[in-house]
Order: C-alpha cells, then structure tokens, then sequence
C-alpha cells in the first residue's frame, strides 16, 4: 500500500478499505510476509474506524 494512503485523518468508506484487504490477501496467496503483515494490521484498524464512523453517521 503506498504510505500517502496511511494519512491521518484520510476517510475512506469501510468498503473500500476492506476492497483493499481483500486484494492484499489475494496477492499474498494466503500467507503474509512481515511487512503484509502490518500492512493488514494498519488497513483493519482503518476498517474498524470506518464502521464506527459509519454507525455514529448513521445514528
């Protein structure tokens, strides 16, 4: 993932943040390296705050 897609701050929808898990698995062929590794660790916790952003917007 490029590093000016980790901005702080940078809002992006929940699905297109997990189109973009489902693609780094796909190229991982189902094993991550150490460095795809954290690259998923960083995409979920952006997922996740992106549900909650989604939730409280939806309240």
């Amino acid at each position: 993932m490029p590093p000016h897609s980790l901005r702080p701050g940078s809002v992006r929808s929940a699905a297109e943040v997990n189109e973009e898990i489902r693609a780094l698995w796909l190229r991982a062929g189902g094993s991550l390296s150490a460095q795809e590794r954290a690259e998923y660790e960083l995409l979920v916790v952006e997922w996740a705050a992106a549900i909650r952003g989604e939730v409280i917007e939806a309240a």
